[in-house]
């Protein structure tokens, strides 16, 4: 047989390749088929996300509707605002400066039994991307300690700091609670 790589089967006359002698061009294929397809999906996946345009997009922020509460005790007040994001990434509400003398934390409503409901301080705040955060005294707010010695109709100015944006400075309209 020389240097052929078939051996005989004497019984039968059918020539079966030695063992380890295969050499099919398509068993390498048929063994990288699973990893390439994977990788073609994966491929043709961010394709579709980035001609949407919102791939790796950072965040777009716009603050409106401003409003703090006449303060009602002489411990804090509360102020809200609207966030907008227009971008594609979200991004996370750090901190607030509050105007002179006061100090302003993010704190949020929460249930602490029997209907009974309390306020927790927060390090951060999402802003979804393409989203809104909207601050209410039900969810979200800025608390202020102590708080300012304003009226119903005072503007007092904030600045809002975020974790990849650069900060929003806005101001905010003294309003009496519930409104």
């Amino acid at each position: 047989m020389g240097g052929d790589s078939v051996m005989a089967r004497p019984a039968d006359g059918i020539r079966v390749p030695s063992p380890g002698t295969d050499r099919t061009p398509w068993r390498p294929l048929r063994a990288a088929a699973v990893p390439l397809l994977a990788c073609l999906l994966t491929l043709g996946t961010l394709v579709a996300w980035t001609t949407t345009g919102r791939a790796g997009t950072p965040a777009v922020l716009s603050v409106r509707d401003g409003r703090v509460f006449v303060p009602q005790n002489p411990e804090a007040t509360a102020a809200f605002f609207t966030i907008d994001n227009s971008g594609g990434s979200d991004d996370r509400l750090i901190g607030v400066t509050a105007p002179a003398g006061g100090r302003a934390m993010l704190s949020r409503r929460v249930v602490t039994g029997k209907g009974m409901h309390g306020m927790e301080m927060v390090s951060a705040v999402t802003v979804p991307a393409g989203g809104t955060l909207r601050m209410t005294a039900n969810t979200v707010d800025v608390m202020i300690k102590p708080p300012p010695r304003i009226a119903p109709g005072d503007r007092l100015t904030f600045t809002l700091h975020f974790r990849a944006s650069p900060p929003v400075t806005t101001r905010a309209l003294a309003v009496r609670p519930g409104r």
